[in-house]
């Protein structure tokens, strides 16, 4: 488990979870490609975000902690309890969120139980640098992307939800 959080660019930035899957699921991610179901190997799993509001669930406290809880009565991600010691002791969040509903692709497959969150890495920043992060990420040869579109609806180009093929780390 890996939590790290750069800058001090106040509530808003970009992040890359690190998400393993315990084994192979064909997932479908809300109405993503008509529904029809996504296969998903077991491994390691990228996803680049960005959270661009200033306060609540927009800021990246509250998105990433959004992130590390599952609905329902779910248990929440193992991760869920120090990011939210390291958000608090920042300043940074009111622990207090609403029910958690299936909204982003991304919450599709952090809901599943062969998923865990394992890692975090977030910098606090008022840059758009989410595009740039996927580009640097695609752009290495052990990260295969999902399909485009898949967690990038506001970029159609190319998915940001990527598998690493290797046991190298995100932070390399």
């Amino acid at each position: 488990m890996s939590i790290v959080i750069r800058g001090d660019g106040g509530q808003s930035g970009v992040y890359l979870l690190a998400i393993r899957v315990a084994q192979d699921l064909d997932l479908s991610f809300g109405r993503f490609q008509g529904g029809r179901p996504i296969h998903v190997p077991a491994g390691l799993v990228i996803y680049a975000g960005s959270a661009r509001g200033r306060g609540g669930a927009t800021a990246l406290a509250g998105r990433l902690l959004r992130h590390a809880t599952r609905s329902g009565s779910r248990p929440a991600h193992g991760l869920r309890g120090e990011l939210t010691a390291r958000f608090t002791a920042a300043g940074l969040v009111n622990t207090t969120l609403s029910p958690k509903t299936l909204r982003w692709h991304i919450d599709y497959l952090l809901d599943e139980p062969a998923a865990e969150l394992v890692g975090v890495f977030a910098i606090r920043t008022g840059d758009d640098l989410e595009s740039v992060l996927v580009e640097r990420l695609i752009a290495r040869p052990d990260i295969i992307s999902f399909p485009p579109g898949l967690g990038a609806s506001d970029k159609h180009g190319y998915s940001h939800l990527m598998r690493l093929e290797t046991n190298h780390s995100i932070a390399e």
